[in-house]
């Protein structure tokens, strides 16, 4: 088994000062930790996996093909393999688990 607490992990992440922490990489999928601060731009480019947004803090929009949807705590948002999709219009620091598979990069 392995257990996370999303506030270690949020501590991780701004430690390495990056957007985005990894924290579990198998051989079927990956889960990692992403940030966007408010008023920011996502760089986001389209992944080669299916992935699944869990937002755990914040606001924002999120353009996923040509479909766009405002997202907050609590929201899900599935993402095909290849498809673009950005988070915008920022208005809350954006805390997302996100879901790739299979396993990113």
């Amino acid at each position: 088994m392995k257990a996370f607490r999303l506030d270690e992990l949020e501590a991780e992440r701004a430690a390495n000062d990056g957007a985005y922490l990894q924290f579990v990489r198998e051989r079927t999928m990956s889960v990692g930790l992403y940030a966007l601060d408010a008023g920011s731009l996502d760089p986001q480019q389209p992944h080669q996996q299916d992935e699944v947004y869990l937002v755990v803090s914040g606001r924002a929009s999120i353009t996923v093909g040509t479909e766009t949807t405002q997202v907050g705590r609590g929201s899900v948002v599935y993402v095909p393999a290849g498809t673009a999709h950005k988070f915008h219009h920022i208005t809350e620091d954006l805390r997302v688990m996100v879901v790739f598979s299979p396993p990113e990069g």
